[in-house]
């Protein structure tokens, strides 16, 4: 009976210190009330005056004005931005977190395997200074992205939220192999497939180590060696092989392509987004409305490769591939946008130098679209494409508190996206410099 009563009273003792767990847990939720001159509300392509956004234990609870301003706890840290216009925080579809622009060709082989891993870190933390508080990184090296969010997320270094894809699943001697080595090394990259049944193996080993995306190489490109930059190179069995597999697992495929030929391909297979699209036909165009395919195209960094692919040690073949497509990838955007493709923000960073991320929506304007087209490209579009719209893409209650503020009004100038002046990521300020 003793033994009874006292085996009770430690089970209600335990029951309580529970309770008094979670109830200081919930009086220590931090609230963050961040106010400014004005927000664009990306969703109708407005600017909303003297907003009052709420933010608790990281995500919106409450959005109203000055004029009716939601109610926060007493206590709430209050962060007035001042003179600024907020947007949700941005979302770059397309990086490498651990490449750098700056060593090219065979100077990356200078470094250990490790120095990326290094890179990765400083990246990161430029990305997130210039707005982009969410990327999906699209290939790396050793699982080193998935590596790096899990820092991230454990709060060990800042940066932005990534989805990660792990390595890049390609062809024997294709863009997403190793061509750089003679023979004698017989270096392969462990992503490469020969088969539709080994595409889906190697779909579910990248899902077992931690990618939340797939990444395919459908044709060549312009920093692989001896290959064309527009010949496919995954068949068409082998595409739907790695997209069936992934949607299986509730994974969406992001499919590099510059060739015709691999753009149809890979949307006839069901590949969610393509990347880069260079070369698309106005079938390839038409087919991507049929089946709501997304096209991400990196129309910025044209100008800085062939301005300092030399200096940057890239190789002639790549720069003379590079000068074939530039120009022909951002007519192919003109005529996707006027054809009202699905488009996305997507930057290739890695390719150009981390942090720059924001210089490409003067380009998207430039080449067609509105400043509000290619807002939402970076917003609304990119947290769709992602499977991410709960969490972030807008300031909306439940979504993240992930805020940029820049100064003016980035739908008159959109070049104001190239300087915030404030980044919030879960409501927490992050620092400039």
């Amino acid at each position: 009976m003793r033994k009874w009563v006292a085996a009770a009273r430690a089970s209600a003792a335990a029951v309580l210190a529970i309770v008094g767990l979670v109830a200081a847990g919930q009086a220590m939720a931090e609230t963050t009330v961040v106010t400014a001159a004005r927000m664009l509300d990306v969703e109708k392509g407005a600017l909303v005056d003297q907003p009052v956004i709420v933010v608790t234990d990281g995500r919106i609870t409450a959005i109203g004005t000055r004029g009716s301003k939601p109610e926060a706890p007493a206590g709430a840290k209050q962060v007035d931005l001042g003179d600024v216009t907020l947007l949700p925080g941005l979302i770059d579809m397309h990086v490498h977190l651990t490449g750098l622009a700056e060593v090219g060709g065979y100077q990356t082989l200078k470094y250990t395997d490790s120095f990326w891993s290094a890179v990765g870190v400083a990246n990161a933390l430029k990305t997130l200074r210039a707005g982009f508080t969410s990327v999906r990184n699209v290939g790396a090296d050793g699982f080193q992205d998935i590596g790096l969010k899990e820092a991230i997320d454990g709060g060990w270094v800042p940066g932005p939220r990534i989805t990660g894809a792990g390595y890049a699943i390609g062809a024997t001697g294709g863009h997403c192999d190793n061509n750089a080595l003679p023979p004698g090394y017989d270096r392969k990259e462990p992503s490469v497939v020969n088969s539709p049944e080994e595409a889906r193996a190697k779909v579910r080993w990248l899902h077992k180590y931690g990618a939340e995306v797939i990444k395919i190489c459908a044709t060549g490109g312009v920093f692989s060696l001896g290959d064309s930059v527009g010949g496919q190179q995954l068949s068409y069995e082998e595409m739907k092989a790695i997209a069936d597999e992934a949607h299986m697992l509730h994974m969406r495929v992001a499919a590099h392509a510059h060739g015709d030929e691999g753009i149809k391909a890979a949307i006839l297979a069901g590949i969610d987004t393509i990347e880069h699209c260079s070369l698309a036909s106005d079938e390839a165009i038409k087919l991507a409305i049929q089946h709501k395919t997304w096209f991400d195209m990196d129309i910025y960094n044209d100008d800085y490769i062939l301005a300092t692919g030399t200096k940057n040690g890239t190789e002639q073949e790549s720069l003379d591939k590079e000068r074939m497509i530039g120009l022909k990838q951002r007519q192919t955007f003109q005529r996707a946008v006027r054809a009202g493709v699905k488009m996305l923000f997507g930057t290739d960073a890695g390719v150009y130098p981390h942090g720059d991320n924001g210089k490409q929506f003067a380009k998207m304007v430039e080449w067609g679209m509105t400043p509000i087209q290619a807002i939402r490209a970076a917003t609304t579009s990119a947290a769709e494409a992602l499977g991410r719209s709960e969490d972030v893409g807008s300031l909306t209650v439940g979504h993240y508190g992930d805020i940029v503020a820049v100064k003016g009004d980035p739908l008159a100038d959109v070049k104001t996206l190239e300087h915030p002046v404030a980044v919030l990521k879960g409501g927490v300020p992050v620092a400039m410099q």
